[in-house]
């Protein structure tokens, strides 16, 4: 099967609460097109109603108690998400939810504790004398009543703040005490330690946090069923505790659940080692192929396409790779922009939607536009066609044609389970291109035409089993069996 995951959240969406009505509506949509599982936001309650999920408060807090302002989140309530989940598996889509375990924000109320401030640009590097702050660190969830857990949050489940309410100074504050530190199983060398990333940073050297999120990731796998989970700042996690956590999962559930990693960074090198060290066969996503599509759109002609799948995770293990064009973080106006120019869109997508190798995602923003200050246009019948090529003609042996700086294609050689599959998708980033291609299994005569429309001709193969398959300048062609 041809599976492609949508994430089903954008950063801009309204606070009205109405995506989990939205997302069970358009269930059948979504399995019409081809989308094979659905990749939802932090679904618990976060520091307000306008948080994204990204500040995550009470994790048991599914949108069930009046917390932070109201019962429901951002999306909507638990009755309406577990009513959304059921009927995405009605329609046989799987549900990855997404982890937020990293750190959590919005404490009930501060303690006063010693710390030391350190370096942002080197965690290792302390520069001041031990000094007590007045952190929020204190969470007790007075709205939940202890239902479902009883566990409550201090400052010594945590290994730093980034802020003192008794002076309003905000900082790196690392947190003092017996066997505190910041994890030594992240990434190595990025500002000295970068276990710290933002709000009050949860410590996995703690046995009793441990314990607590273990339990709680089994209760929200099976509260909601879900089928994988989508983990958060796994740059910033404890890979250990992450291998640990993963498999008492697997022993505890019995199932296979899918897991795939959020390790924002363009080092090929660092992302094989993790996947080297995950228990688990975790999935990561292709950063590294998402910086290549937004150095190719800014580029433009100026680009080699065919340099573009190289030094990325599709190009040096495609059985544990995640591709996408854009995300909620890639977003124009946050931190880590480096959003895809429209005009490059439909390649890129073509370029994980139609390939053999990865799991594509196809972004909510992309597929429906964006609500924020500088909205994108959606791409949604560009990606509805590519789809369909995914669905009906992409299967069989790939061969990649990367043999002109401005102009490469993707050949896939069909199937005898999927009738007529087979396709070439010939992509230009400069003026009009062509590529010849060969098929061999084929029968001269054999007559193609583009599904995109873009080409009103016809391409019959010659008695070499060859043609010239075209596409326009700065597009592609998807060349389909007529």
């Amino acid at each position: 099967m041809n599976g492609v995951m949508m994430q089903y959240f954008e950063w801009y969406l309204p606070n009205d609460g109405n995506l989990w009505k939205k997302l069970k509506k358009d269930a059948p949509h979504l399995k019409e097109i081809g989308i094979s599982a659905v990749w939802i936001p932090p679904c618990y309650k976060g520091q307000n109603t306008e948080d994204v999920g990204y500040a995550a408060y009470d994790l048991y807090d599914l949108g069930e108690f009046n917390q932070k302002g109201s019962v429901r989140t951002k999306y909507g309530t638990k009755e309406e998400l577990i009513e959304a989940i059921e009927t995405l598996h009605a329609y046989e889509i799987q549900v990855y939810a997404d982890m937020v375990i990293n750190h959590k924000a919005g404490a009930d109320s501060t303690e006063t504790f010693s710390v030391v401030k350190v370096n942002p640009d080197n965690r290792e590097e302390v520069i001041s004398e031990p000094f007590d702050i007045e952190g929020w660190t204190h969470f007790e969830f007075p709205g939940r009543e202890d239902k479902y857990s009883a566990y409550k949050w201090f400052h010594q489940h945590f290994t730093a703040v980034d802020f003192d309410q008794k002076t309003g100074e905000t900082g790196i504050f690392k947190i003092l005490g017996e066997a505190k530190g910041f994890s030594e199983n992240v990434t190595e060398n990025e500002k000295g330690n970068f276990d710290y990333l933002m709000h009050a940073d949860v410590d996995f050297n703690n046995p009793d946090v441990i314990e607590e999120v273990k339990r709680w990731a089994l209760w929200f796998v099976q509260e909601l069923n879900l089928d994988g989970l989508r983990i958060d700042a796994l740059k910033h996690i404890d890979l250990k505790f992450i291998n640990n956590l993963t498999q008492y999962l697997q022993e505890s559930t019995k199932r296979d659940l899918f897991y795939v990693g959020e390790y924002w960074t363009g080092d090929i090198q660092a992302l094989n080692e993790v996947l080297k060290d995950s228990y688990q066969d975790i999935t990561l996503f292709d950063v590294p192929l998402h910086f290549k599509f937004h150095e190719a759109s800014k580029e433009g002609p100026d680009y080699d396409l065919t340099q573009i799948f190289n030094e990325t995770i599709v190009q040096s293990d495609a059985m544990r790779v995640m591709t996408f064009v854009d995300n909620h973080d890639s977003q124009l106006g946050q931190s880590l922009e480096s959003w895809v120019a429209d005009w490059f869109k439909p390649l890129a997508y073509a370029m994980i939607l139609l390939r053999q190798k990865g799991y594509p995602c196809v972004f909510y923003a992309d597929y429906y536009g964006s609500q924020g200050e500088e909205p994108n246009k959606p791409q949604q019948e560009i990606i509805d066609i590519l789809l369909k090529a995914r669905v009906k003609y992409a299967y069989g042996e790939e061969k990649l044609y990367l043999d002109n700086p401005n102009c490469i294609a993707i050949q896939r050689m069909g199937d005898q389970e999927h009738h007529n599959s087979g396709l070439v998708c010939v992509l230009s980033n400069s003026e009009a291109g062509n590529k010849e291609v060969i098929f061999e299994h084929e029968k001269p005569g054999t007559s193609f035409y583009d599904l995109t429309g873009h080409e009103e001709i016809e391409i019959c193969l010659d008695e070499n089993f060859k043609a010239n398959f075209t596409c326009l300048a700065s597009s592609i062609s998807v060349w389909v069996k007529k």
